[in-house]
């Protein structure tokens, strides 16, 4: 119980003090999922817009895709990633791998589907209430699209939330693509993994109280704008 005590106590003195490695890991952390974040989110939101307002033939297949890739082991994505960045892999002369490139990479793959799905679910509610007058109006599909995805923005920014807390939580793809590289890929999820392996709770205990602070932060956030936007419909 007093190795318990002690590892808080320290580990609240590395987050009073603002400790060099602690803050080091932290904005690397947020720079690759941020990073990660606006490259899924400007692939992923007009994807669903697209699902949501044009009909084709691949349109239901391209769904269930999407949804069935929500549940993709992120460890699997890392292996994929791993491949085709090595040095044998078709994308290995960039020599992209084990670096914070290369966990963005594996970053937008795992959460694309998720946004794309939840934008999906989003935009298509609202393309029943604006179907009739966006087709009086002659509009284009790219028209379309931009006015639902402007006047769709609350739900889209939960959806972007939603994958800025699938990526900051992950650990498998980054661990195999990234390699854990002190000062160079070490994130989060992965310094959490490594020092407690190495016994040091102070700073295992920091990094998860900071990972559990935007955890926290992101799903106050969905909630706030989930509770505006129904306040917003009525």
């Amino acid at each position: 119980m007093g190795d318990l005590w002690d590892g808080l106590s320290q580990a609240f003195f590395l987050l009073v003090t603002l400790d060099g490695d602690l803050v080091e890991i932290t904005l690397r952390s947020l720079q690759v999922t941020l990073s990660a974040l606006v490259i899924a989110s400007v692939i992923a939101l007009p994807l669903g817009a697209l699902l949501a307002v044009r009909r084709f033939r691949l349109r239901r297949v391209t769904i269930a895709v999407l949804n069935a890739l929500m549940g993709l082991p992120p460890v699997v994505v890392g292996l994929i990633v791993y491949i085709l960045l090595s040095r044998s892999g078709p994308f290995g002369v960039m020599g992209l791998l084990f670096t914070p490139t290369a966990m963005i990479i594996a970053q937008v793959i795992i959460i694309v589907p998720l946004i794309a799905s939840i934008a999906h679910q989003a935009l298509r509610e609202l393309w029943t209430e604006y179907h009739d007058l966006l087709i009086s109006m002659n509009t284009t599909h790219v028209q379309r699209m931009k006015a639902l995805l402007w006047d769709g923005r609350r739900a889209l920014l939960t959806a972007s939330l939603a994958g800025f807390g699938r990526a900051i939580g992950e650990v498998g793809a980054i661990m195999i693509v990234g390699g854990n590289i002190d000062h160079a890929t070490r994130v989060l999820t992965t310094a959490i993994a490594l020092e407690t392996s190495k016994g040091d709770f102070a700073l295992a205990l920091a990094l998860g109280f900071i990972l559990i602070g935007l955890a926290i932060a992101v799903n106050f956030a969905i909630h706030w704008l989930t509770q505006t936007e129904r306040e917003g419909r009525w």
